[in-house]
């Protein structure tokens, strides 16, 4: 029995119908639709593994940041507020 280098996982996802579509649209009768969706995943993953936060202004990381917090906590004022100094 031969050990592949790079096993495989099986997986179930849901997309809407739209997206569906137009991958089978896309992809020819011979194309795999499994292997287009892993090459997008990877290079989606390779993608965000390029940025480090110096990419990014302070006020984009004060932009972002305003959201992960409950309006009106500790967090949140402390953001408003140096966003309010730009």
């Amino acid at each position: 029995m031969r050990r592949v280098a790079n096993p495989t996982r099986k997986i179930s996802i849901t997309i809407p119908s739209r997206t569906f579509n137009a991958l089978e649209s896309h992809l020819s009768y011979d194309q795999s639709r499994s292997a287009f969706i892993s090459n997008a995943i990877e290079e989606k993953l390779k993608d965000a593994e390029d940025f480090t936060l110096e990419d990014f202004s302070r006020i984009e990381i004060l932009e972002h940041l305003q959201y992960k917090y409950d309006k009106d906590s500790p967090e949140d004022v402390l953001i408003q507020a140096l966003l309010a100094l730009h």
